[in-house]
């Protein structure tokens, strides 16, 4: 059996698609950032029984157990009592846990409830892996050669602290660690998952460093990774492989890793000392909502104007009653006549518009729902574009791309000055 990890997350909730299981997110890139090979995931309820048989396989094919979830001070936590019976090993409470407990709820100016006496208990040789921020502490512990077990409380925050501050630590020290495992993410805009697969078909067949493609909420990106002794080293074979296929992609590679449309364009205005200003119809302020998360926009964000309405299409932002008329709020005249009102109006150097039909309702056979305008002018030209968007997966879909593609186009157009330039 390889030195391989796994994941369990224990909780109903995970089941029953209450919480969004980030635990396994999380702990799977970190497994991978140290190199821990990793095969397995599982989420099972608050049950003993069938913990216990998710216990048993695991400890079958995998020699790193992470556990997640069900070490509180209610009945339904079950995580450690389960596994300690697993093993036949009975639970003992530790003084220190106590201590800790009785500390934090002292600070809080909070009086411990008793049933919290019950997360000081844990088998007979397992050491303690400590919660410095919340109450419920963990354990590494092996019950048997060549087996490990880490638990951690549900809670994202405490979970990430307690992996960082002591796991992760751990395992270096334990000789886990042997190879270095780094990823670069390549992200793309403006092209199907498919076009771009079969333009870096060749990538596929690399060993090391490797690629792989994966789609995500309009975008598709390319994972490149490598293993090597150090991450300098892995750096080093990401890089090249790197740089062929940004070539390939072109304009349609918008950024690396964290990049978003929003960031990359951001960073355009900034170096220019530009400035931008916005109106949105079928978006409802999406656009200026994904400006804004980025931080020191309001360097060069103006803001913008909501104009859901014909009547504040033509009083904020100067749309002509004529176009409005004669081809509708959904056109690429009032797109265009949109974006040069924010700009004028807010005094920017780009106008970036958005109106559509987002649905479910609204469409007509010539302006369909999915029907999206967008329009942008700058120190120059006005321009338009017409997008046509597939509407299955619904309104808050059209919503969204129609957004990215907005921040898409202004990008698309510094790559076109910088090109001339």
């Amino acid at each position: 059996m390889t030195q391989s990890a796994e994941i369990i997350c224990v909780g109903t909730e995970l089941l029953l698609g209450e919480i969004l299981n980030s635990n396994a997110q999380y702990l799977g890139q970190q497994l991978a950032q140290l190199g821990i090979p990793h095969y397995y995931q599982t989420v099972v309820g608050d049950n003993p029984q069938r913990i216990k048989r998710v216990l048993a396989l695991a400890c079958e094919q995998s020699r790193l157990l992470l556990f997640t979830g069900g070490l509180g001070p209610t009945p339904d936590d079950l995580t450690t009592e389960t596994i300690a019976d697993f093993f036949d090993v009975p639970l003992e409470e530790r003084p220190e846990i106590l201590a800790d407990l009785d500390q934090k709820y002292a600070h809080r100016q909070q009086a411990m409830a008793s049933s919290n006496r019950k997360q000081a208990l844990l088998p007979q040789g397992a050491e303690i892996l400590p919660n410095p921020i919340g109450s419920a502490p963990g354990m590494i512990w092996s019950p048997r050669p060549g087996l490990t077990i880490m638990t951690f409380p549900g809670v994202p925050r405490e979970m990430q602290a307690m992996w960082q501050e002591t796991s992760a630590p751990y395992l270096k020290d334990q000789g886990w660690v042997t190879s270095t495992l780094v990823s670069r993410v390549l992200r793309h805009w403006g092209v199907a998952e498919s076009t771009l697969a079969e333009k870096v078909q060749a990538f596929f067949a690399l060993e090391n460093p490797t690629v792989a493609p994966y789609a995500g909420k309009g975008e598709v990106r390319l994972r490149i990774t490598a293993s090597a002794a150090s991450t300098a080293e892995a750096e080093n074979l990401i890089a090249p492989v790197q740089a062929e296929i940004e070539a390939i992609a072109g304009p349609d590679c918008f950024g690396a890793d964290d990049d978003t449309l929003a960031s990359v364009v951001g960073g355009y205005l900034a170096r220019h000392n530009h400035s931008l200003a916005v109106a949105e119809s079928c978006t409802g302020g999406g656009i200026g909502a994904q400006i804004t998360a980025v931080p020191g926009s309001s360097a060069y964000f103006k803001g913008g104007v909501i104009a859901y309405d014909n009547a504040v299409k033509q009083a904020l932002l100067g749309v002509e009653a004529t176009a409005l008329q004669d081809h509708g709020a959904v056109s690429a005249i009032v797109a265009e006549q949109m974006a040069v009102g924010a700009k004028a109006r807010l005094q920017a150097t780009w106008g970036l518009s958005v109106t559509g039909v987002a649905g479910p309702d609204g469409g007509t056979p010539d302006k369909p729902v999915g029907l999206v305008y967008i329009g942008l002018v700058g120190p120059d030209a006005v321009q338009s574009f017409e997008y046509r968007f597939a509407t299955y997966r619904g309104r808050e879909w059209i919503r969204w791309l129609s957004t990215c593609s907005a921040l898409d186009q202004l990008r698309r157009q510094y790559l076109s000055q910088i090109a001339v330039g």
